[in-house]
């Protein structure tokens, strides 16, 4: 981040002292006319660019929450079959499998969700509740070829679970790149700068223009901001799909 930035104010100073020097040893003949077009197609720029960098992070932090919505109803679905499997297994080891599915869908919900907002790591506990559920779908030797299969299914449900919830880990903890921000809130100054370099005759017509852009600028940003937690904020995926049937 800071030899990005480095080299980001690095090439703007440079191109100032460009600017400058050529202002000092080839300054503009009485003869030549300003040249409002350059100062206008830098402005082009200026938004185009911008418009740019607004569209990559819009892109990014839209993919991340539909990826945390997909995590959280993959593991939620699994977790829900592994419930319903456990019937199919020994009296004693369907009860112990229901039992420990709950208790880790308790801690999804009540201990996990929390931290995720707050884009903390979730911890190991999750992981070996997981483990005793493993454990619990080991069917005897002895058991029956149908529970022999559910066995079998359970452990396949739980590979899913095992995926999904590495992904919502992932989700939980990734945000957009310093960089980026660093690009969207001077890029945005800058655009809105440009604003007040143009002179407008009608300054209704002015305010309203600058007023406009602003806004829309503001408001795609807090968006960007809102989208870049995918567990908290306006746009939160809740843990409804855990709690929806069990």
């Amino acid at each position: 981040m800071i030899v990005s930035l480095a080299i980001v104010l690095g090439v703007a100073v440079l191109a100032a002292a460009v600017v400058l020097v050529k202002h000092r040893f080839w300054p503009l003949g009485p003869d030549d006319e300003p040249r409002e077009d350059v100062a206008e197609y830098i402005s082009m720029m200026v938004g185009v660019l911008y418009a740019l960098v607004l569209g990559l992070a819009l892109v990014s932090v839209w993919d991340a929450q539909s990826s945390a919505e997909d995590h959280t109803a993959t593991e939620a679905s699994a977790a829900h079959q592994i419930h319903l499997l456990a019937a199919g297994l020994p009296a004693e080891r369907a009860d112990r499998m229901r039992g420990e599915i709950e208790a880790y869908i308790r801690h999804v919900t009540e201990t996990e969700w929390p931290a995720m907002a707050e884009q903390a790591p979730l911890g190991p506990a999750g992981w070996r509740m997981l483990d005793e559920v493993r454990a619990t779908g080991q069917v005897p030797a002895d058991a029956t070829p149908a529970q022999q299969a559910t066995g079998q299914e359970i452990l396949a449900q739980l590979s899913t679970l095992d995926e999904a919830r590495r992904g919502r880990e992932s989700d939980a903890t990734e945000s957009l790149s310093p960089v980026i921000w660093f690009g969207l809130i001077v890029g945005g100054g800058l655009t809105i700068a440009f604003m007040f370099m143009f002179g407008v005759q009608r300054s209704v017509t002015h305010v309203v223009m600058v007023a406009g852009l602003s806004a829309l600028i503001t408001f795609t940003v807090l968006l960007i901001y809102q989208l870049d937690s995918p567990f908290d904020g306006v746009f939160a995926v809740d843990a409804t799909p855990f709690t929806r049937h069990l």
